[in-house]
């Protein structure tokens, strides 16, 4: 599983998280879990006041390929969504990356070709 955003431990557990403004930490997780809320199937939710929250960090997985680095945002089936991290926009053309925004570049990279994949604890 690729990660990439925020993770929560509470009671000595691990959860995808979502800090609100309101001092509240919303924790997700994909099964049932004793107090959470079925919000859809495979996806459950607590919030919880953040004074509870044992740490709070944010998740990123990075890669190469292609030779550059890359950030991992999503996955589907045999297919990881990259994001060009070297803010090259010649290099980024010439990759044939997607254009998102001003200076933010993606593709779909099949799981195959991506290398050097790492979770890094912000």
């Amino acid at each position: 599983m690729i990660r990439d955003g925020y993770v929560a431990r509470w009671l000595g557990r691990d959860f995808e998280a979502a800090p609100g403004a309101d001092g509240e930490i919303r924790l997700y997780a994909p099964a049932p879990t004793d107090g959470f809320e079925e919000l859809r199937p495979g996806r459950y939710r607590r919030i919880v006041p953040a004074s509870e929250v044992e740490d709070l960090r944010y998740v990123r997985t990075t890669c190469r390929w292609r030779g550059e680095s890359f950030v991992i945002v999503g996955e589907h089936e045999g297919w990881l969504r990259v994001e060009y991290t070297g803010g090259r926009a010649p290099v980024a053309e010439a990759l044939g990356l997607d254009r998102i925004d001003q200076g933010v570049w993606q593709a779909w990279a099949p799981r195959s070709e991506v290398e050097d994949v790492r979770e890094t604890l912000i």
